[in-house]
């Protein structure tokens, strides 16, 4: 007589590539354990995720389902299962289909997730999690991973969702603290079976093809769980003193660098916030500026709170006048900020770092943003679509967040009139003009009188630094006072649209 196979608990990660403190793979592992079962780890690239890709967080992602597989092959505890055993099996389907089919041909007893919080993962697992209960009759529970706070639980006073981050902020920290990180588990007790639909990393083909332009990627970050912890404490050791006064330098390395290993959950931002106020306890000296950065977790948290509430952060405006606004379509432009040949040194570096690493310090970011759509009166889902495409960290929150701020459109934007001029902003931000010299290097000779305008530069200047405006670096794309004037006007005939008053 054939011995039952002990039941499973399906542990489904998502947005939550770790180990630990990872709550929904607690309350499988606890489930198992009641029931005398085993744990069945799976991800699953369906369409909703699929959307959520570019070509950076593709190949972020396969590195990262990589890393977690090998993490969690090394705490197989199941005697049964050979050295060869899957630990972590993906599928490339509908996530019903999976687990409908995962249901009906082998012993599944309950199944486990972490939350999402944009409108399509909220649809679909609703829509599971019903199927779960209703018809499968299927134990199944979702916690929080993700975030501090659930976007639900912070409330205005009148029991609304906030618009203004300052007093979103403040609500937060009025909040109990988030609860300590669970450490990661000691040992797994792994389902033996083999899903007859599973596939291999490489079927999910998400490396960039048909060329890899990958390499400078792999040269900046290195991602997975035990990465992004020691990412975490490089930045307490060697970074964190400075961060206060000196975060807005990209010509200087004090960011954490945080962002990508959060987006796909290898370190969760409960152990982020206590990692901090530990650190804060044991050198007070240090309080301001953990303290400078943990607001900075708190500006994710925002987008997130803001992503849950909107209708539709990715294509709606939150400021419905917005729907008015002219923009100007120029492929030339677009392809040319692009590429990092607007002849705006501070834009151009910015932009050349992104293709190259796949990542832009948070200042830089507003710069070529502000460029993009105010100077140039290009539409901001065209940055939103090109930083999905290029960013390691690109994130279904904080892109379409980040952008419509910048557009003016967003949740506590900055007035439209507040236009960053690239020249000010480098000159301020890149005083030497390092940052500059690093990622345009046809620059890199001109004094630093005349690094972040060179087009002001005397003939001989020029000629010494080897520099030949349109032809070794190109000419400014657009005047910066033409430009914001074009930008004012724009606004102008927005507002006189919104309000049908006349413009003239």
């Amino acid at each position: 007589m054939q011995t039952p196979r002990p039941p499973i608990a399906v542990m489904w990660f998502r947005n939550d590539l770790r180990l630990t403190d990872n709550p929904a793979l607690h309350a499988a592992l606890n489930w198992a354990s009641d029931n005398n079962g085993t744990v069945l780890p799976i991800y699953i690239l369906d369409d909703v995720m699929e959307k959520q890709l570019g070509g950076a967080t593709r190949w972020w992602l396969e590195q990262s389902l990589s890393a977690l597989a090998t993490a969690i092959a090394a705490k197989d505890s199941t005697t049964e299962n050979q050295p060869s055993a899957t630990p972590l099996h993906l599928f490339r389907d509908n996530a019903q289909q999976v687990i409908s089919r995962l249901r009906d041909d082998h012993d599944i007893a309950a199944i486990f997730w972490n939350r999402s919080y944009d409108p399509q993962s909220v649809q679909r697992d609703s829509a599971l999690k019903n199927r779960c209960r209703d018809v499968w009759n299927l134990p199944c529970e979702s916690f929080n991973s993700h975030l501090l706070f659930e976007p639900w639980q912070v409330k205005t006073g009148a029991g609304t969702s906030f618009k203004v981050f300052s007093p979103f902020w403040r609500a937060c920290l009025k909040m109990p603290p988030p609860a300590r990180p669970q450490p990661a588990p000691k040992t797994m007790p792994l389902s033996a079976i083999a899903p007859e639909n599973a596939v291999t990393l490489a079927k999910l083909a998400l490396s960039p093809t048909p060329v890899d332009w990958a390499e400078g990627l792999a040269e900046r970050f290195t991602p997975g769980e035990q990465a992004a912890r020691d990412q975490l404490h490089d930045f307490i050791d060697d970074r964190l003193v400075d961060y206060a006064d000196l975060r807005d330098r990209p010509d200087h390395r004090v960011t954490s660098e945080l962002s990508p290993h959060l987006r796909f959950g290898e370190i969760s931002p409960r152990e982020i916030w206590h990692a901090l106020s530990h650190h804060a306890e044991a050198e007070p000296g240090h309080g301001k500026t953990a303290s400078k950065f943990l607001s900075e977790l708190g500006w994710r948290e925002f987008a997130h709170h803001v992503l849950f509430h909107a209708d539709d952060l990715r294509r709606k405006p939150l400021q419905a006048q917005f729907a008015q606004f002219p923009w100007r379509e120029s492929k030339t432009d677009l392809q040319a900020w692009q590429r990092g040949q607007t002849g705006y040194p501070i834009v151009d570096a910015g932009m050349r770092e992104l293709w190259h690493t796949g990542y832009m310090h948070n200042r830089v970011r507003m710069i070529v943003g502000s460029l993009l759509v105010k100077h140039l009166l290009q539409h901001w889902q065209h940055g939103l679509e090109w930083f999905d495409d290029t960013l390691v960290d690109a994130c279904p929150a904080a892109d379409p967040f980040s952008w419509q701020w910048i557009g003016g459109s967003g949740a506590d934007a900055a007035p439209y009139f507040r236009i960053f001029n690239p020249v000010l902003q480098g000159e301020k931000f890149d005083s030497n003009g390092d940052y500059v010299r690093q990622w345009v290097p046809e620059l890199r000779d001109l004094p630093t009188a005349h690094i972040h305008k060179p087009w002001e530069a005397p003939p001989l200047i020029l000629q010494g630094a080897g520099v030949k405006l349109g032809q070794t670096y190109p000419k400014p794309i657009v005047d910066l006072k033409g430009g914001r004037d074009r930008a004012m006007n724009a606004y102008r005939e927005m507002k006189a649209a919104s309000t049908g008053d006349n413009p003239g």
